[in-house]
């Protein structure tokens, strides 16, 4: 699979047949992409800030959300800790994806179990990968410790709620504090 064929099944999808819109998303994505960044998935799906239903894409490297030629909303998969879907009578399925950098909502996405699914097994591959390339980017030190003080209560709060082992709270917390 290629980035067209991956970004053409998702518009079919989300049964938008603009090709000035498809062809853009395409040079997004082409743009946005690592060297040895791979193609993994698609669907549709809505961002509960927008109306119309836009494409999430999942490559080897993070989970995109493009949606008429704004800048793709990046999710890096090394920071993904869970992947969810529930079903609600207005939204349709629900994606709910937590990951270290906060958590992201998706709605009325097409075949989300299977796509939650494939963001869970991917996010498992890039925490787990021993390339540098995949390996995450060392977090920036915060400039105050105010800064440092809300991204560790954040930690905790996944690390509470159980979206975070006590593995992977150390690690974090460890990249925090340096």
């Amino acid at each position: 699979m290629d980035w067209t064929d991956l970004i053409d099944a998702a518009f079919d999808v989300a049964g938008n047949n603009n090709s000035d819109t498809r062809a853009e998303a395409l040079r997004t994505v082409e743009a946005n992409v690592a060297p040895d960044e791979k193609p993994v998935a698609s669907t549709a799906g809505r961002h509960p800030d927008h109306f119309r239903k836009g494409v999430l894409v999942l490559t080897t490297h993070r989970l995109l959300f493009l949606k008429d030629g704004k800048p793709p909303v990046p999710v890096p998969l090394s920071a993904v800790t869970d992947a969810t879907v529930t079903r609600t009578r207005f939204n349709g399925e629900v994606l709910l994806v937590v990951a270290l950098t906060g958590s992201h909502r998706f709605e009325d996405v097409a075949k989300a179990e299977v796509f939650a699914e494939q963001i869970r097994a991917a996010a498992r591959l890039s925490r787990n990968a021993t390339p540098k390339s995949l390996a995450p980017a060392p977090a920036a030190a915060p400039s105050t410790g105010a800064e440092l003080l809300d991204q560790l209560e954040r930690l905790a709060a996944l690390h509470t709620a159980g979206a975070l082992t006590d593995e992977e709270f150390g690690r974090a917390k460890q990249r925090l504090i340096g």
